[in-house]
Order: structure tokens, then sequence, then C-alpha cells
């Protein structure tokens, strides 16, 4: 149910964070379903097309994978205020307080 417009939401209303898109699932759903239904087809059509040029038949492999199986995030570390990150490597040999 749409709201009026200028008129705010209530607390809480919408998609909770962290809950996915239906419309995204569904559409990942369809494709695992028609690639693992169509295995033998696909490996054809990619042989195929890795005859004649095997780096174009590489690319359509990773673009149906990553409908599958999605990218990673890049995710950087930094220190305290963006600084570089400190690394205490632990010697379990060591006994004694850490310095």
């Amino acid at each position: 149910m749409a709201y009026p417009k200028g008129k705010p939401r209530p607390e809480g209303s919408g998609r909770q964070s962290g809950t996915p898109n239906k419309a995204t699932t569904s559409a990942r759903d369809a494709i695992a379903r028609l690639v693992n239904g169509n295995a033998e087809k696909l490996q054809g059509w990619l042989d195929e097309i890795a005859a004649k040029d095997p780096e174009k038949a590489w690319k359509c492999l990773m673009d149906v994978v990553e409908y599958h199986i999605p990218k990673l995030s890049r995710s950087e570390l930094t220190g305290p205020d963006g600084g570089p990150l400190q690394v205490n490597i632990i010697d379990p040999t060591r006994r004694g307080p850490p310095v």
C-alpha cells in the first residue's frame, strides 16, 4: 500500500536491513535452474564458442557464473583514522606479558 505524498512513513516500515531483494533472489533462482537443467547444452555452446575464440568462451562462462555465484565485494582494512594497520605477531612459545 502506497503512502500519501508528503506524509512520513512510520518508523520501521519498508524492507528491513539485510533482507534480500525478492526480485533478485527470484532471478538468481531462475538462472540456477536454467543452468542446472541445461548443463550439457551450455557446455556444447561454450565448446562451439571456444573453438573460434577461447577468450570469448571464458567471458561467457564468467558472465553466467556471476549470476549463480555473486562477486565478493572488496574490503579495505585500515588502522585508526585511516592509518596503517598495526600487526602484532604472537609467538605461543614465548611466555610472559605481551610486549
